[in-house]
């Protein structure tokens, strides 16, 4: 592992420094590439404008259309956390704009797959629906969006996923990464597109005399749910996805959210008061994202749904208790992926440079998350596989992929896919996360076509992992308050929470739950606790190391301690 000190422009700095921004603040904000104060502004008015979405008033004007006419209208929702919260926030923002007769469907993952698919779109009509809404999905549903049209749908796509060579053509679609879009922020979520486009929508029905500036309803109560999603979804957090996340997180420390975040909080054990985003990421986000893995996201949107309190605790509960069962289910997983990724290094030979595992006892809703593993260990792009359980696709195998800086996943599956057709059933995805479905016995096939395009993409210098850092910790910053208040800052992919890096002295280590390496460890002249989760191997006696900082309490006692991200070598 190669530690990199991130550059820090000083001037920069001082000027933050000197508008009122504390020093390590400031440092880290510089680090991140903040250069004014202006984009540390989360105010609600320093958000993009919507106009700038291609297809947006278009949208509106439909589903305006659709609340006047009384006519029903189904969300089609994706089974991740980003698609359960954008079903939420589309539900009950229609609701609030006057819409009577709302509901949503959600695909299985087993049985209908990801998107908008034809027999959705027939079993939508079916019910007796007139507007099919998608809600992170649909700019890869030709077929679905078709077969909707055909049957007399009306059909508005919201999505924020890259699209194909083939789009489809519904009736509106939004999607900042769609072609034509001048949408300054490529990384919206799901939910953030489906905020935006209630935002409109809610502009529409004013000028149409339905509300005015008194009496419209407050979609700023939906931005706890658009806060948990767009973490969850793990888009990148440019300025725009940070203001959304921290106007999120400020309500929901006062107090103002949904009942189904409030019991999801509880369920978890965490305080909302001081709620982070590594809350959203490690408690809330799973909980619901389990569902759609192992069981039915029709729990975890009815959750975010309920205005119940007791009905949501009692959600949230069994949100928690399936997420305790993926979580044993990745346990084992994971121990037989590293087995099987381990046998590729075993034989002498130059390991590849990406990684494709498959055994016909994974479980397809949680090939994702222990791709995410393996990655993580070996620093190569992974891919998962799983036997389909879907009924008469036995000889199926569908994967998910979790790639590295510098590799894009989906554009790797579309040159295999060119020269390699017919490997590839169907595919999607972004650059750093991606699905695929093939049969079978094409699974050698694509293992070694997805290992070669790697191989001529990626270098010495990309396939050894690096960790990033803040540099060197000064010691007066060594302090439970200080960390307490970067805890509350937005931190996440693209924004990364602060990391340190430099020499210190291994003053004592062992083993504790036989997995985790428990240290004492000389800092500046002081002795500091840390903890390097996962490591068993003993480290020498002084070593440069990258850590982040956590508080560990323990009888009533609040200490600084170090996690351990890695050590340089």
């Amino acid at each position: 592992m190669k530690i990199i000190e991130r550059e820090i422009p000083d001037a920069t700095v001082q000027t933050l420094v000197q508008s009122g921004i504390n020093p390590l603040l400031a440092r880290l904000y510089v680090a991140r590439g903040v250069q004014s104060m202006d984009e540390l502004d989360t105010g609600l008015g320093k958000l993009l404008p919507p106009s700038g979405l291609l297809g947006i008033q278009e949208a509106a004007c439909v589903l305006a259309d659709a609340i006047a006419q009384q006519r029903r209208i189904c969300i089609v929702a994706d089974y991740d956390c980003d698609g359960a919260t954008a079903c939420a926030v589309g539900v009950r923002g229609l609701r609030m704009l006057g819409a009577q007769h709302v509901t949503y469907e959600v695909p299985d993952r087993i049985n209908d797959g990801y998107g908008l698919s034809a027999p959705i779109a027939r079993r939508v009509h079916a019910k007796g629906h007139e507007l099919l809404l998608t809600v992170d999905n649909g700019i890869g549903s030709v077929e679905g969006v078709a077969e909707a049209m055909r049957l007399g749908l009306t059909v508005v796509v919201t999505d924020h996923h890259l699209p194909g060579e083939t789009l489809p053509t519904p009736h509106a679609m939004v999607n900042p990464n769609q072609p034509g879009c001048t949408f300054a922020s490529k990384h919206l979520a799901g939910v953030g597109v489906m905020f935006y486009v209630l935002l409109v929508l809610r502009a529409e029905l004013r000028t149409r005399g339905v509300f005015n500036a008194q009496n419209q309803p407050k979609l700023d109560t939906l931005l706890p749910l658009v806060a948990l999603g767009t973490v969850a979804d793990v888009v990148k957090l440019d300025a725009n996805n940070r203001r959304l996340v921290a106007q999120g997180l400020q309500r929901i420390r006062k107090g103002h959210m949904q009942a189904g975040i409030r019991g999801l909080y509880e369920a978890a054990g965490k305080t909302y008061a001081q709620a982070t985003t590594s809350d959203f990421g490690f408690a809330l986000g799973p909980r619901i994202n389990a569902a759609g893995r192992l069981a039915d996201m029709t729990i975890g949107i009815e959750c975010l749904l309920t205005d119940d309190d007791s009905r949501a605790l009692e959600l949230a509960h069994v949100l928690t208790r399936i997420n305790r069962d993926r979580q044993e289910m990745e346990s084992g997983m994971r121990m037989q992926a590293f087995a099987l990724a381990d046998e590729l290094w075993e034989d002498g030979s130059t390991p590849p440079a990406a990684i494709s595992v498959f055994d016909p006892d994974f479980h397809e809703g949680v090939v994702g998350i222990v791709a995410s593993r393996v990655k993580d260990r070996l620093h190569r792009p992974t891919f998962v596989f799983a036997a389909s359980q879907a009924e008469g696709k036995a000889h199926e195998l569908k994967g998910s992929g979790r790639s590295i800086p510098g590799f894009h996943l989906r554009d790797a599956l579309d040159l295999v896919a060119k020269r390699h057709p017919g490997v590839l059933l169907r595919f999607g995805g972004h650059a750093m996360a991606a699905g695929c479905t093939l049969v079978e016995d094409q699974f050698h096939t694509f293992e070694r076509a997805f290992a070669q395009v790697a191989q001529e993409w990626l270098d010495a210098k990309t396939l050894t992992r690096c960790v990033e850092t803040d540099g060197p910790l000064d010691p007066a910053f060594r302090q439970a308050d200080v960390v307490e208040r970067l805890n509350l800052e937005v931190w996440g992919q693209g924004f990364a929470a602060p990391t340190f890096s430099e020499d210190v002295e291994v003053i004592s280590q062992r083993l504790v739950a036989e997995k985790h390496l428990k240290l004492q460890l000389r800092h500046r002249g002081d002795v500091v606790d840390g903890i390097w989760f996962g490591r068993t191997a003993p480290l020498p006696d002084w070593v440069h190391m990258a850590f982040r900082l956590d508080i560990n309490e323990f009888r009533g006692e609040r200490k600084v301690q170090f996690l351990v991200e890695g050590t340089e070598g």
